[in-house]
């Protein structure tokens, strides 16, 4: 990567309020989508579940393009920059939309576009903080900051202005504004040639990343279909809307300090071991869940997300990073990316939706209890396999 033409310490705080001003963006946009669409386009839950199904399904196949391009390009600031700006526009004609074929197929392109920014900035990220021995989590945790911020500001705007369409002009202003913190990001990716079958080819004879692509889509799928859910989760158990709003800014909040220490706690014990107590801590506490705590309870357990999503992102991103072949790491992060946030989002949240209808919002958080232990089981295999011992200097 072009790397010396970058003033580092500038690079680093471009970096972070990218992360800052992009998960802004997400935060304003995705908790309060299916309640745009309830009240605002009158469409019924089935025909919502399809909508708010299509983000996750279109990243599944959308995010490893992206890494090939950028694989391929060496071009990936370029490739931000593109997606960050048609994201934001997408957004803002989205309010013009009406009925359920055009928003269906408008969300589709938001999706198309906003896929690509996770995985393109995390390849970037990493590769720089590996590179002048900064810590990955100082960065991400802004956007845990950014996510938390726009579900208070945003949350307040739509009720004191009873407009929901505040949320795509907040999230198109997030991304857009983005751009410009870009300037200081290093203009081209690592040199490669790569000819992407055979790299895909050689990713999925790494037994390793197999292995950890499995129990990522069981742990971290769970934890983001809880998004969607857990609002209908605090009511059950006596909780009110303005009581929703907070958990999440409990939750999106308590992610940012436990990112600041994810990289002093990784080089303490190996990646695996923090990966595999992230897990624990999540099939824990939806095990709780499933025994219908009070709704007291409920607000405090929020707090562990903070260890469930900013422990385990950095974890799971240097694991990508140290596992895959160098000349696909860009593409590693992309499927990684795709199985966790894409498919793994897709499927638990389906699930849960049924779940919910057949058997109960309790019963659906055992499910996602039993099927994270899997995930563990899967991480226990690899720590004995030897295959990270050597993954942190």
């Amino acid at each position: 990567m072009d790397m010396q033409v970058v003033k580092p310490q500038k690079t680093y705080r471009s970096f972070q309020l990218f992360y800052f001003l992009t998960f802004f963006g997400f935060g304003s946009l995705f908790p309060l989508l299916s309640v745009y669409l309830e009240t605002e386009q009158g469409l019924t839950h089935t025909q919502i579940g399809l909508v708010v199904a299509m983000i996750p399904v279109t990243t599944i196949f959308i995010q490893p393009l992206w890494g090939m391009m950028s694989d391929y390009t060496r071009q990936p600031r370029r490739l931000l920059v593109i997606a960050c700006t048609l994201a934001g526009l997408m957004a803002y004609t989205y309010t013009w939309l009406e009925g359920f074929s055009l928003l269906l197929i408008g969300v589709i392109c938001i999706a198309l576009f906003q896929s690509a920014i996770v995985p393109l900035s995390d390849s970037l990220s990493l590769h720089f903080v590996l590179t002048y021995k900064k810590e990955y989590g100082n960065i991400r945790l802004w956007g845990a900051i950014g996510f938390a911020v726009a579900v208070f500001i945003v949350g307040k705007v739509t009720d004191l202005t009873n407009d929901l369409t505040w949320i795509f002009y907040s999230f198109a202003f997030g991304l857009t504004a983005s751009v410009l913190s870009l300037r200081m990001f290093p203009k081209q990716g690592q040199h490669v040639q790569v000819d992407f079958r055979s790299g895909i080819q050689t990713l999925m004879k790494e037994k390793t990343f197999m292995l950890f692509l499995c129990s990522n889509f069981l742990i971290f799928g769970p934890v983001l279909a809880n998004n969607y859910y857990f609002g209908t989760f605090i009511l059950s158990v006596g909780g009110t809307l303005s009581g929703v709003g907070i958990a999440f800014l409990i939750a999106a909040g308590s992610e940012a300090p436990f990112m600041n220490i994810a990289q002093k706690v990784i080089d303490r014990f190996d990646v695996t071991t923090v990966m595999l107590f992230c897990a624990t801590v999540s099939s824990l506490r939806w095990l709780f869940y499933f025994f219908e705590p009070s709704v007291m309870l409920v607000y405090g357990t929020t707090v562990v997300q903070g260890i469930s999503v900013g422990l385990y992102i950095p974890a799971a991103l240097l694991f990508v990073r140290k596992t895959a072949p160098k000349a696909v790491q860009a593409t590693a992060i992309g499927i990684y990316s795709a199985v966790g946030n894409g498919m793994g989002n897709a499927f638990f949240t389906f699930i849960g939706g049924v779940m919910l209808d057949v058997w109960s919002v309790n019963g659906m958080y055992g499910f996602f209890a039993g099927m994270t232990f899997v995930g563990m089981i899967l991480l226990v295999v690899i720590k004995t396999r030897g295959a990270t011992r050597s993954l942190i200097t």
